[in-house]
């Protein structure tokens, strides 16, 4: 299976998750008066929209270069984990708030105790979403995508909100009615910290940021460990969207002959893009040798 191909079906898969999951956990929190849980499937409900968004910025990101984008369209990408982004920390807000105004208004006193049915979902409920977080980020990881790591982080934050609605049911079971709305309320904080780390990484690949440390390091050893490379004169890297861009500039003998020198730049070409899958593309340029001392 290909990256397209496995980043639109785990994506896909979360879009058939969230839905069941919004759908049982709206209908059983109205059946066992549970708010939390009925809040819970509101969130999934949203996730379904995030997976429908993350969907479509990976088909849009993986069409090919055309007339009018003849670098690609890879930060479309970009474009869908911003929106995620977005999606996930509104969401942090509003639970923020309800949390906080049930706290202030004392409306937790009037809650019934929940059913447990409400417990029993909550707790499925985090393994099957955690199980996804497992395999989205796989997938991401293999396939480069940041949409789909997004739509990782996103089935994450409900991971985190869940939990703090099984701990808030559990409380309420046994007379701690409050403790649904403070759980509500630390929770809401991870999930707006987790939208607005999606954020950075989504920003961060739009405004061609260099690539990690790292393959830097390992780019600048490959070429200086060439043949005919007397020196390195210049490396950049950008990332653009899910994919890197290199530019060098290498040092060779003067005396070369124009066949020689491009051979010399082409093989360092090959080299990069081969070792390195991320890289889309590399520019070699080679200048004529010359002691910087003198």
């Amino acid at each position: 299976m290909n990256e397209k191909h496995l980043t639109l079906r785990v994506s896909q898969l979360n879009i058939i998750i969230n839905a069941l999951l919004a759908l049982s956990k709206i209908a059983i929190g109205l059946l066992s008066h549970s708010a939390a849980l009925f809040n819970d499937g509101i969130n999934n409900a949203g996730d379904v929209v995030s997976s429908v968004i993350a969907t479509i910025g990976i088909a849009a990101g993986s069409k090919a270069s055309d007339a009018e984008h003849q670098y690609g369209h890879e930060r479309l990408e970009c474009v869908a984990a911003i929106l995620l982004s977005g999606i996930i920390m509104v969401v942090g807000i509003g639970l923020f708030g309800d949390g906080l105004l049930s706290i202030v208004k004392g409306s937790y006193h009037n809650r019934p105790q929940p059913g447990l049915w409400a417990l029993v979902l909550a707790i499925i409920s985090i393994i099957i979403k955690q199980v996804m977080v497992l395999y989205s980020r796989w997938a991401a990881k293999r396939s480069g995508s940041v949409a789909l790591l997004a739509s990782a982080w996103d089935s994450q934050s409900d991971v985190f909100a869940t939990t703090g609605g099984l701990i808030g049911i559990a409380f309420a079971r046994v007379g701690y009615p409050i403790a649904d709305s403070v759980a509500a309320i630390i929770i809401a904080l991870f999930i707006f910290r987790v939208g607005l780390a999606v954020f950075r990484d989504g920003v961060d690949k739009m405004v061609d940021r260099a690539c990690e440390d790292a393959m830097v390091e390992q780019i600048r050893a490959l070429i200086t460990a060439q043949e005919g490379v007397m020196r390195l004169d210049l490396l950049r890297t950008r990332t653009f969207a899910n994919r890197c861009y290199v530019d060098v500039e290498i040092a060779a003998d003067g005396t070369l002959s124009l066949t020689d020198a491009h051979t010399i730049a082409e093989h360092i070409h090959d080299t990069i893009e081969e070792t390195f899958p991320a890289v889309k593309h590399c520019m070699v340029h080679v200048n004529p040798f010359r002691d910087k001392k003198l």
